[in-house]
């Protein structure tokens, strides 16, 4: 069995292990260099995150072997604040946060394996995870420490609305390809 299934609740977690995996993989490299208590943490967050509205999951198959994944869901009011959230807050002010994240699909995590990488898997996971959103609002923010990923969403035709310091440090928000603002984001310096 090779290809992509869409999961949208707690049936997600029998490949709890799969995802830790490439999670590890994918992430305690650099440039992301996290630790495999991040890994731990995320799947640990499975448990409340497969709960959240609009949760929808991907994972991408070689075979019956587990080579990526992504997560969404539905970004609520108020909006979080915990993690990177205030970081992209800070950067879209109150007012954009608001009306563009808010209500939005959320792209949480998206992951491949670096033997599958270059093999259109993660554009196809990114695709999945985006393709029912509520009239096209999606939305996710990543670091800028990677210029791969930053390159990569603007390749799938996602847009930068937050532009963090040129030193490398913060994250970017960027706004999908069929989100209403995407031409209201402002431009980088």
């Amino acid at each position: 069995m090779s290809g992509i299934r869409i999961f949208r609740g707690p049936e997600l977690r029998a490949y709890s292990d799969d995802l830790h995996s490439v999670y590890v993989e994918a992430f305690c490299a650099p440039p992301w260099n996290e630790g495999e208590e991040k890994a731990v943490e995320f799947v640990g967050r499975l448990v409340d995150s497969v709960r959240r509205p609009g949760f929808t999951a991907a994972i991408g198959f070689a075979e019956a072997d587990v080579v990526g994944f992504a997560t969404a869901w539905t970004t609520l009011a108020p909006f979080p604040t915990g993690r990177c959230y205030s970081q992209a807050a800070a950067g879209l002010g109150p007012g954009r946060t608001t009306d563009w994240l808010v209500g939005a699909r959320e792209v949480d995590e998206l992951a491949v394996r670096p033997a599958a990488r270059g093999t259109g898997l993660a554009a196809a996971l990114l695709a999945a995870v985006t393709a029912d959103a509520p009239d096209g609002r999606t939305w996710l923010l990543t670091s800028v420490r990677s210029g791969r990923a930053m390159s990569f969403y603007r390749g799938q035709g996602w847009t930068q609305a937050t532009h963090p310091c040129p030193e490398g440090q913060g994250i970017a928000v960027f706004l999908g390809p069929h989100h209403p603002a995407r031409a209201l984001a402002p431009r980088p310096l």
